[in-house]
C-alpha cells in the first residue's frame, strides 16, 4: 500500500496525529529548542479552517503558542480550557526501530516522538472540534482551546508566559483539561480508567561540588568529581517513605478491590505492583522521588577538574517542596552547592463535582461497565500555570488501550507508539464531553 493510501484511510485523528510528530519539536530545555512554528502554524491553520479565530504568541524566536476561542451554547456557564502541547523531549533515532519524526504507521499503531506525549490529544482537540462546529453545533460552553510551547521545560515559554502576559485569554474559566489520564489499565483481566485529579510539585535542581584542579596522576582528596559522585549516589538511592494523600488513599482502596487484594494486610506499594505495568505510574505517585538525569564534568583525561555538576529531577507531594529540599541539602552535606533551576506547584483536586461527574459518563457511555478511578500524577502539565489563575485543571485525553501495551513506558520512551483504534476512541469521547459539559 502506498503512503498516499494509507493517508486517505486513516481517521483524520491519526492523520493530524502523524502530520504533528513529523515537525520535529524537539525541546532541549534552557531554552533550547528546535522551536514549535511550523507546528503551531499548522493547527492554527486547521482551527481557521472550521471557522475559528486563533492567535499566534511568540515568546521567543520559535517559541509559538496557538489560542482560539470557541463560543458555547450557554455562554453563563464558566468557559473550559482545553489545552495540549505541541513540544517534545529529545528522542535518540539509534535506539528506535522506527524514525522517531516519521509518523510511522505500523501493526496497527502510530510511532513517533509526540505520540502519547501529547500529539495524539493535539489531534483529538482539533477533530473533536471539526466533528462540532462543521456539523452545525456547538460545545456546551465557551472554550479556551491552547496549544502550548515549552510544556517540556515546566511551560515558561508557554503557559506560563500566557498565563502570565495575557491572563485575559482564560478570562472566564474556571476548570481545564488536558492530558495523562482517562487512558485504560487492565486490572484482573477487567479495564478500567484513570483520571487525573493532581500531579505532584516539581523541582529541578543542579549539584555543584568544587575541589582542586590537578594533574590526573595525582593524590587528590578534594576532587570535585568524586564528591558529585558520592552525592549523587545518596540522592538516587534514596528510600522516600511513602504518604498518602486523599486521592492515592481512594485510589489503592479502589484498585485493591478490583485486584481482590486486603489493603489492611498488604501494603500500598504491593498494591500498586500488582497492576502490572501501571505500577510505574502508580508507585511514584505515593512518594518523593529524586532522579539524577544528567552529570557534567571534566574536559581531558588527565585533568582533574575543580567544578562538577549534576542535573537532579525531584517530585514532591503537594506542598512537600521545601522539607524535601532542606532534606536533600542535608543528604548531601555543606560542600555541595543547590542550585535551583526551576520550581513549580504541586495539584490536588477532589475526585468529584461536575466536571469529574461528566467525564466520568462520557468515558463510561463509550465503555460500558468500566470503573474510573482518580489518580496523582508523577509528572506534571500545564495545568500548574494555569492554576495560578484559579483554574482546576483534569488529565483527560482519552484512549481505550490494549491491555499488552505498555502506556507509562511510552512516556519519554523509546518507541514511542499509540494504537490508530485509541485515537478515534479518544476523538468520540473528547466530542461527547465537549457537547455535554
Amino acid at each position: 500500500m502506498s503512503d498516499a493510501t494509507q493517508y486517505d484511510e486513516l481517521d483524520a485523528t491519526a492523520r493530524i496525529a502523524r502530520d504533528l510528530i513529523r515537525f520535529d519539536t524537539t525541546n532541549y530545555g534552557g531554552g533550547k529548542s528546535n522551536g514549535e512554528t511550523d507546528a503551531a502554524e499548522y493547527v492554527a491553520s486547521h482551527l481557521t479552517r472550521i471557522g475559528l479565530q486563533p492567535e499566534l504568541f511568540e515568546s521567543e524566536p520559535g517559541r509559538v503558542s496557538v489560542v482560539a476561542r470557541v463560543e458555547g451554547a450557554d455562554r453563563s456557564k464558566p468557559a473550559l480550557v482545553v489545552h495540549g502541547h505541541t513540544d517534545v523531549v529529545p528522542a535518540q533515532p539509534d535506539n528506535w526501530s522506527v524514525d522517531p519524526f516519521g509518523g510511522v504507521i505500523k501493526d496497527g499503531l502510530l510511532w513517533g516522538r509526540g505520540a502519547v506525549d501529547m500529539k495524539n490529544m493535539d489531534a483529538m482537540m482539533l477533530t473533536a472540534l471539526d466533528d462540532i462546529l462543521s456539523s452545525g453545533r456547538q460545545p456546551a460552553r465557551d472554550l479556551v482551546v491552547a496549544f502550548f510551547a515549552d510544556e517540556e521545560n515546566g511551560g515558561v515559554y508557554g503557559s506560563h508566559y500566557l498565563v502570565r502576559e495575557r491572563p485575559e485569554l482564560f478570562a472566564g474559566a474556571t476548570e481545564a483539561i488536558s492530558e495523562v489520564g482517562g487512558y485504560s489499565v487492565t486490572l484482573n483481566g477487567k479495564r478500567a480508567y484513570l483520571l487525573q485529579t493532581g500531579e505532584k510539585a516539581l523541582i529541578w535542581i543542579k549539584l555543584v561540588a568544587r575541589g582542586t584542579a590537578a594533574h590526573g596522576s595525582q593524590m587528590m582528596r578534594d576532587n570535585a568529581v568524586t564528591k558529585l559522585a558520592a552525592a549523587v549516589a545518596t540522592i538516587g538511592t534514596q528510600e522516600w517513605p511513602i504518604r498518602l494523600t486523599e486521592t492515592t488513599t481512594e485510589l489503592i482502596t479502589e484498585l485493591a478491590g478490583i485486584l481482590n487484594i486486603d489493603p489492611q494486610t498488604v501494603g500500598p506499594d504491593e498494591v500498586a505492583l500488582a497492576t502490572g505495568s501501571t505500577s510505574r505510574f502508580i508507585q511514584a505517585s505515593l512518594r518523593t522521588t529524586t532522579n539524577p538525569t544528567v552529570l557534567t564534568a571534566g574536559y581531558k583525561h588527565n585533568v582533574i577538574p575543580d567544578t562538577a555538576e549534576a542535573l537532579i529531577d525531584i517530585r514532591t507531594l503537594p506542598g512537600e517542596e521545601d522539607a524535601v529540599l532542606a532534606q536533600v541539602q542535608e543528604l548531601v552535606g555543606p560542600d555541595i552547592e543547590i542550585v535551583v533551576l526551576h520550581r513549580d506547584i504541586g495539584l490536588e483536586t477532589a475526585f468529584s463535582g461536575e466536571l469529574v461527574d461528566a467525564m466520568t459518563s462520557t468515558l463510561q457511555a463509550h465503555d460500558p461497565g468500566a470503573p474510573v478511578l482518580p489518580y496523582l500524577l508523577s509528572g506534571g502539565t500545564d495545568n500548574k500555570a494555569l492554576s495560578t489563575l484559579g483554574i482546576k485543571g483534569y488529565g483527560f485525553a482519552p484512549l481505550k488501550l490494549p491491555a499488552d501495551l505498555d502506556f507509562p513506558a511510552m512516556f519519554h520512551g523509546v518507541d514511542e507508539r499509540v494504537p490508530l483504534d485509541a485515537l478515534v476512541f479518544g476523538r468520540h469521547v473528547l466530542t461527547d464531553l465537549l457537547l455535554n459539559y
